[in-house]
């Protein structure tokens, strides 16, 4: 057994894998002190069981998946903020059992759209393209201008654009709701409330 001066120890398991561990917090979970009597075989022998316990990855199954009903309110909030915690929530990225290629996310309603906010020149300067697949078909449109036709479609293309390019994604951007006003049909849901 070889110690480091950052206080890790690195030893040879039986598949002759070297990997360090911390002694301290190791030794603190496995609950062994460090007495001259006591077996350093033992030692060894516990931590590889704990590390190994430690380090085993989960993968949930579909009929293991629960998922429930969060409500943000984006009133006054900028568009990034409630589009970020939008797509970490749809995505499932804020449960201990985040799988990366299952749904394993919430369902979001967002309200009050009309009264998202962006910063500085935003309103007239940042500007969402769309082609018609025509040549010389790009059309342009301005923050502004989407607001004012459906101020949802502002956060809808945010949380589009946070989500991944393929099958996933496609599934998981059904899992939004997005509503101009405070008013919305999922009350017996019984969303639960995040503060940004």
């Amino acid at each position: 057994m070889k110690k480091t001066s950052c206080g890790f120890e690195s030893f040879e398991r039986r598949n002759s894998l070297s990997f360090r561990i911390c002694n301290n917090q190791v030794d603190k979970i496995a609950g062994i002190s460090y007495d001259t009597g006591s077996n350093l075989a033992y030692r060894i022998s516990t931590k590889d069981s704990i590390m190994k316990l430690a380090s085993r990855t989960i993968s949930i199954q579909e009929k293991d998946i629960q998922k429930k009903w969060v409500l943000i309110d984006a009133t006054g909030q900028s568009l990034g903020k409630v589009a970020s915690k939008a797509a970490a929530i749809i995505r499932g990225k804020t449960k201990p059992t985040f799988t990366p290629h299952m749904d394993t996310g919430d369902n979001v309603v967002v309200v009050n759209a009309s009264k998202i906010k962006l910063t500085g020149k935003k309103w007239d300067d940042k500007i969402y393209y769309r082609h018609t697949g025509y040549p010389g078909g790009i059309k342009s449109r301005t923050a502004k201008e989407i607001y004012d036709r459906k101020p949802s479609d502002l956060i809808k293309k945010a949380v589009y654009g946070m989500l991944p390019k393929n099958r996933l994604g496609r599934t998981l951007h059904l899992n939004i709701r997005i509503y101009d006003g405070s008013d919305h049909p999922h009350v017996s849901q019984n969303p639960e409330t995040v503060n940004l």
